[in-house]
């Protein structure tokens, strides 16, 4: 008697399974290494601990894509064919806690947060597998749009120069600076008449800086953008699917032969290095951050109720409410070792979830081999520090792709949602879009208001989902419509 063995749960040959995870592994790659270096330089952390940040990362990706496939114990693992990686939602407020507690100490705050999400994320996942209702195309769309308005801000400034620092628009002019140190020098001598210089005085910048904007960069960040177009447009199947990694790389090679790229880094890493937990920060317990941190899972855990569900349509598996909760339970306890290991929250990645339906290929086991390796390019220092010597100017070509292609999604989720008798969903995207854009337009709108709720109030992803989720309730109610949930997550194919 023979038994029919689920297109998800058939062991495919080595060969083929080892193909297919690379596939699903180049895929996710520039996604996956993008959040380390937009965190790690905005903490302002050497390049060997972003490198370390790489590795982990990495790590983390593979070790949670294997629980989440393969399942582990009865409580987690939804096991059908997931890639699990760090999700964009959480970088903005991850870079704003960077911005405002810069180095060791707040990567402790951020991981920290990370860790104290994850729990809560793991006692809380029952409850978000019934929450669906309160999130339907017209929020989520909303939430996803604004997540890659906000990430485009990252990636533009990755090819001219950020508007703060040694590659700000301007610079104070040195003759100047030169005058106030004199000046401060002779008021700070015995008998002298000038009055004292005032506290804070600062020279306003206002000569060009050469650092800014240069053209080179530029030209090189048109060449990846170019690239890429060109390989989306004109390769077919694998290649096409790994158009923005094959740009990375063509950008890289343009910076190395112009000697843009410096190598020291990554002649002096070790081959093999082993990941340990707490490498680069001990975490600090803070409650408002672990609110927003969690705050943020909520919306990712809500996204991932979706890509599961779609998830099962195209596999033809039946996702019910316990392997839902399993799923869930897995995306909170991936955030958990995130900070565990100093990375980030974890999701599945869409874009992967994509290529099963490209592929049509069903089996969880194509994902376990992707993890396998995930863990492997984890644990090859040189490769992380490859990747973190990479000129900004490279990753700010492929950036704009990424992150624009992140907006894309949330406006073909918008495409979906019914904007000619419902008049009112029109004003919840637009009210919701406003709202989240207030911390990328005005940063300083909250210079008066307490302190203590600036971390929960200076990330516009989050404003963004507080706003479309209230909005949506006020004017639609919370009516569940879990076949537009499954829509939705289809037509996202990008993270």
């Amino acid at each position: 008697m023979t038994t029919t063995v689920h297109p998800v749960d058939e062991v495919l040959p080595a060969g083929k399974l080892t193909a297919l995870g690379l596939q699903h592994v180049l895929v996710m790659y520039a996604g996956a290494v993008a959040v380390p270096l937009i965190v790690g330089r905005a903490l302002k952390l050497s390049p060997e601990q972003v490198a370390m940040l790489i590795s982990a990362d990495l790590f983390c990706c593979g070790l949670i894509t294997l629980i989440q496939s393969l399942g582990a114990t009865q409580w987690f693992g939804i096991k059908l064919p997931v890639m699990m990686g760090v999700t964009f939602a959480s970088v903005a407020p991850m870079v704003a806690m960077a911005n405002s507690n810069p180095g060791t100490e707040g990567a402790g705050l951020i991981f920290g947060a990370i860790i104290g999400a994850g729990v809560i994320s793991i006692v809380i996942a029952p409850l978000v597998s019934r929450m669906l209702r309160f999130f339907p195309p017209v929020v989520t769309g909303s939430i996803i749009l604004v997540i890659g308005i906000s990430l485009m801000r990252v990636g533009i400034n990755w090819i001219f120069g950020n508007p703060v620092g040694p590659t700000a628009p301007s610079i104070v002019s040195p003759e100047h600076a030169q005058w106030l140190a004199q000046v401060s020098a002779s008021a700070g001598a015995p008998g002298s008449v000038l009055p004292a210089i005032p506290k804070d005085l600062a020279l306003v910048p206002k000569l060009p800086n050469p650092k800014y904007a240069d053209l080179t960069g530029v030209g090189i960040a048109a060449l990846v953008l170019v690239s890429i177009m060109l390989i989306a447009r004109y390769a077919r199947g694998f290649l096409a699917n790994i158009s923005v990694l094959l740009g990375i790389v063509i950008g890289g090679i343009a910076a190395a032969a112009m000697g843009l790229m410096n190598f020291d880094k990554v002649a002096q890493a070790n081959w093999i290095d082993i990941v340990l937990p707490f490498e680069i920060a001990t975490p600090v317990f803070n409650p408002i951050l672990i609110l927003t941190m969690t705050l943020v899972m909520i919306v990712v855990m809500i996204e991932s109720t979706g890509m599961f569900l779609a998830l099962g349509e195209m596999t033809d598996r039946q996702v019910d409410g316990a392997a839902l909760t399993r799923g869930l339970r897995t995306d909170g306890l991936g955030t958990l070792i995130g900070g565990i290991f100093n990375t980030f929250p974890y999701t599945s990645f869409s874009q992967n979830v994509g290529l099963v339906a490209v592929t049509g290929v069903k089996s969880r086991f194509v994902c376990v081999a992707g993890g396998v390796i995930l863990i492997v390019l984890g644990l090859l220092p040189k490769m992380a520090a490859l990747v973190e010597s990479l000129p900004t100017v490279v990753l700010g070509g492929a950036g704009l792709v990424m992150f624009g292609m992140v907006a894309a999604t949330g406006i073909r989720i918008l495409a979906g949602v019914d904007f000619k008798s419902n008049r009112f969903n029109a004003m919840i995207v637009a009210i919701a879009i406003g709202v989240g854009m207030i911390p990328l337009i005005a940063p300083n709108f909250k210079q008066w208001m307490p302190h203590g709720i600036h971390p929960l109030i200076e990330s516009g992803i989050l404003l963004a989902s507080i706003a479309a989720v209230l909005l949506n309730l006020f004017f639609n109610g919370g009516q569940a419509d879990e076949a537009a949930a499954i829509r939705a997550a289809q037509q996202a194919e990008a993270h």
